[in-house]
């Protein structure tokens, strides 16, 4: 975790490049001192009296990893990276590690294992945590290892590893993952626990204790027998190397875990990808059968994956810090997400030019732009603070003013991207990483905040690529951006010189701060929005340099990590925090919990404004969930004493995502007195809040088919937005049907054409018959455009009863009263075309009070299509095939319908956006 700062830090991504290419360092060290890297160049030797990564003490550190993990790019800024960075000399095994539901540390004996379940609230209210504590220790007996190393590592799993010179020991840990998978040589498998357990089954070489309150099961190779004495527990491998050990959600899920316990995890792997508006990620683990031939495993969904899958869950569930941990019995799960929207800036709607010109001037005139920096951290947000204002200059033609600000930028640029000077990029060989001098909060000693303050360098350089690509290319200046990138956010999990996504846990949904994790309270972040800046930067920067492997990464960890913000930052849903943690939202998220606090202050107007900055056409996904908008900021006016007077600007700007009237009138009523904030200028806090003044707040339930899109709502008008950074014109679509021509290299902004009238949104909805919509969304909204949707193909398989690849269409903030003796109804207008033997069927959840849990699930029979082209109705009468839970009034609700191929092996189509296709609920 960072340092203590006086201001909030940073962040950086963007896609990897070829060394082969010259982009970058290859994976043995560099030949020369000065590399060159198109038209810049960075070090491989840091520059005098300089420091990489150290221990506590200043003592230089390498990775600790085993000789079969030597010269791999270690993923610091990790769940685990206290395995392999040693950042404190008397410990040579790890801190605690919060892997969810388990928390683990390494010791010399072998790994403690613990299940947190009730939180503690420190730190004056301040603070929640379920700090790990031991339930019991995994090892072997006699093992007493000098140290523990990282043996080898995947997306979201590690090996550990311990080595006495007799014994051996590896483990398998990974988030969401109830089991730990062990292989041990050199003695008996041994469990010790925190107390003398209490045995609930004994089935020989699977034993169910209870420690602590908490039920595991031990499982040995067959024909071997546990034996318990006191709080110790052993069992000889027969012969074997293998035993695992799982926390239970209860003793009666024995069975179900005992069928895989032996299916060992090997590894672990995300891919994803976009599409016209819908972000898509696979989490799929690797497997080998220890016994018999079972390859199936149990994971544990965090709440920002269950609430977007339609992929079946158990009933079995964990508590973790992140709220509810649900399981999954397969080796994947596959999460649908309406992406993020970025945009390069807002259109400058109802801004008045004169006046935004002398603001602008104001800056590009400035005796001192940069404001005296020159570390990478503020160097990087007065980077960010002129990129922002570029666009704006373009939008009112004030071109001079616009090229005056792209020469300050790429001269700072190109002066870091240049070795040799007073400021410069450094690889570290051993650490594989890129480190800029002068450094600070610990980017350079603990590899802290890459992520940070690289983003701002390449949100900079991205704007300047709209504008000059010739600046951006490969041979120019944009092989030194693609190199920060690699350092950041690597996509690459071959490339030999940086690890595959440094800062960012794509099982967690967020990033971490701290480069080697040696808190007891697990790794951090504070400001998760200079973590999705990067993810910005990428998108725009991919979206410039026509890179769309680099765009689709960039709107992925957007997406991803905007939803886990809302949970786990903002309490989106109010179902995350513990009830005896007494705030709205969160400055810090640690692996064990999350702080009311920051580094460096406990004033309110930072502990909120810290995860707003930068405020960019990035930022406009925290308007997703608007009702904790307004939470977080009636609670930061209630903490200060009223409304915000040093980070005005910052808050103004949050609270305009969700009631830009307000920000606007605090603005018109403060804005003479007051200092921007570092990273902002009176330019762009002005041209921001009178745009979405003007337009409305963004309006997340409409995507684009471009990530650079975005819609904006204001009372029953909507507004569509569109940037083309290509060289022809294209037209975007949006998934309510409308759409907008955009001239190439240009932003377009109107009420699109096509589709249907706009309705608003998230208001809670009225009326009992809702239409489907293109894009996922259910409306009372009448008046729509027909379309379609194309349900995907059973290929073959019998999926009745169970979705699969399921179109899915939600209501959200539904108020309903239930009405006596109601049910369900719908009519669905569904076509096979010609194919014969097809199958449609749909299914119907509620959620009553919106908590992400469906209280009542209907599943119907399937209806089979003729193969004659053209709509065939499908309706409630087909029969209700099951059935679980019961019906109640919905407060804030959910409604989902589900439509996927039962059976049958081809494609079929839905109708949407008619009242031909309706679902009709049981409500008043």
């Amino acid at each position: 975790m960072p340092a203590p700062r006086s201001r909030p830090a940073a962040v950086l991504v963007l896609v990897s490049a070829l060394a082969a290419l010259g982009l970058g360092p290859a994976a043995g060290p560099a030949a020369a001192a000065t590399v060159p890297v198109g038209a810049g160049s960075y070090s491989d030797t840091r520059p005098a009296g300089t420091s990489g990564p150290t221990t506590n003490t200043g003592t230089p550190v390498t990775p600790k990893v085993t000789p079969a993990a030597q010269g791999k790019p270690v993923p610091t800024n990790d769940w685990w990276s206290s395995l392999a960075f040693q950042r404190y000399g008397d410990n040579p095994y790890s801190t605690p590690m919060y892997g969810h539901p388990l928390t683990y540390q390494a010791v010399a004996g072998g790994l403690e294992i613990g299940y947190p379940t009730s939180p503690a609230v420190v730190g004056d209210g301040r603070q929640y945590e379920f700090a790990h504590k031991r339930d019991l220790t995994l090892g072997l007996t006699g093992l007493n290892a000098p140290d523990t190393k990282a043996d080898a590592w995947s997306d979201w799993t590690v090996t550990p590893y311990w080595s006495d010179g007799a014994r051996t020991l590896r483990t398998t840990i990974g988030h969401g993952l109830p089991f730990v998978y062990a292989k041990g040589t050199g003695g008996d498998a041994r469990i010790t626990t925190a107390e003398p357990p209490a045995v609930f089954a004994d089935q020989g070489n699977v034993l169910g204790i209870t420690v602590a309150g908490h039920h595991y099961a031990l499982f040995a190779p067959t024909g071997t027998d546990w034996t318990v004495s006191g709080s110790t527990v052993t069992a000889g491998l027969g012969g074997k190397d293998y035993f695992s050990v799982a926390v239970l959600p209860s003793t009666d899920a024995l069975a179900t875990y005992r069928k895989y316990a032996y299916s060992f995890v090997t590894g672990s792997t995300v891919n994803w990808s976009y599409d016209a508006g819908t972000v898509r990620a696979t989490y799929a683990l690797t497997t080998e059968a220890k016994e018999g031939t079972e390859r199936g495993t149990l994971q544990a969904l965090y709440r920002h994956q269950w609430l977007h899958t339609t992929d079946p869950l158990t009933p079995y569930t964990y508590v973790s810090p992140r709220g509810t941990m649900k399981v999954r019995e397969a080796a994947s799960f596959t999460t649908a997400q309406r992406a993020a929207a970025t945009l390069p800036a807002l259109p400058g709607a109802g801004v008045d030019a004169a006046r935004l010109r002398g603001y602008l001037n104001e800056v590009a005139n400035s005796s001192d732009p940069f404001s005296g920096a020159v570390d990478t951290y503020w160097t990087g947000k007065a980077l960010g603070k002129l990129a922002q204002l570029v666009p704006l200059a373009d939008q009112i033609g004030e071109g001079a003013i616009r090229d005056k600000l792209l020469g300050l930028i790429k001269g700072r640029l190109q002066d870091w991207f240049t070795a040799g000077g007073a400021n410069e990029f450094s690889y570290d060989q051993s650490w594989k990483t890129l480190t800029g001098y002068p450094a600070s909060y610990g980017s350079d000693t603990e590899l802290n905040d890459h992520h940070f303050h690289y983003g701002y360098y390449v949100y900079a350089a991205a704007i300047v690529a709209q504008y000059d690509p010739a600046w951006a290319a490969d041979s120019a200046w944009g092989s030194m951006v693609r190199t920060l990138v690699r350092d950041t956010a690597n996509p690459s999990r071959t490339d030999g010189a940086f690890p595959f996504l440094r800062g960012f846990d794509v099982y967690a949904g967020h990033s971490w701060a701290s480069g080697h994790q040696g808190f007891a309270a697990g790794n951090n972040q504070e400001s998760s929005s200079e973590s999705t800046n990067l993810s910005a930067a990428l998108v725009l920067w991919g979206s410039a340099t026509g890179d769309t492997q680099l765009r689709d990464l960039g709107t992925y960890l957007l997406t991803t990590e905007g939803e886990a913000v809302a949970q786990y930052w903002f309490d989106a849903d109010q179902q995350v925090f513990p009830a005896s943690f007494q705030h709205d939202t969160v400055g810090m998220v640690w692996g064990s919990g999350a702080a009311y606090s920051t580094w460096w202050t406990a004033n309110p107007e930072e502990i909120h404004g810290i995860n707003v900055l930068p405020v960019t056409g990035g930022s406009l996904q925290l308007g997703g969930h608007k009702d904790a908008v307004r939470r977080n900021i009636a609670e930061m006016e209630r903490e200060n004493g009223g409304p915000a007077v040093e980070w005005r600007d910052i808050l103004w700007e949050f609270q305009s995502l969700a009631d830009p009237g307000a920000a606007k009138a605090k603005w018109d009523a403060g804005n003479a007195g007051y200092t921007p904030e570092a990273g902002e200028s009176k330019a762009h806090t002005y041209h921001w809040l009178t745009a979405l003044d003007t337009l409305g707040a963004p309006d997340a339930s409409v995507t684009g088919s471009l990530p650079t899109s975005a819609v904006f709502l204001k009372g029953t008008t909507r507004t569509y937005v569109a940037h083309n950074h290509g060289t022809t014109a294209r037209t975007v679509t949006f998934s309510d049907g409308k759409s907008l021509s955009v001239p190439a290299r240009s932003t377009a902004t109107g009420t699109g054409t096509g589709g249907t009238e706009p309705d608003p949104d998230p208001e809670p909805s009225t009326g009992n018959t809702f239409q489907l919509r293109t894009g996922g969304a259910l409306t009372t909204a009448t008046g729509g455009t027909a379309g379609s949707d194309t349900i995907a193909s059973a290929q073959g398989t019998n999926h009745d009863g169970t979705p699969d690849r399921a179109l899915v269409y939600e209501a959200r903030n539904v108020n309903g009263t239930l009405r006596s003796g109601g049910s369900t109804a719908f009519r669905l207008q569904v076509d096979a075309g010609a194919t014969v033997g097809l199958g449609q069927q749909a299914r119907v959840s509620y959620d009553l009070t919106g908590d992400g849990t469906f209280d009542r699930t209907e599943t119907y029979q399937y209806f089979a299509t003729d193969p004659v082209t053209g709509w065939e109705e499908y309706a409630q009468g087909r029969g209700l095939k099951s059935a679980t839970g019961a019906l109640g009034d919905l407060r804030g609700g959910t409604v989902r319908l589900e439509v996927w191929s039962a059976i049958g092996n081809g494609d079929s189509r839905l109708q949407t956006g008619t009242d031909r296709s309706v679902l009709v609920i049981p409500y008043d």
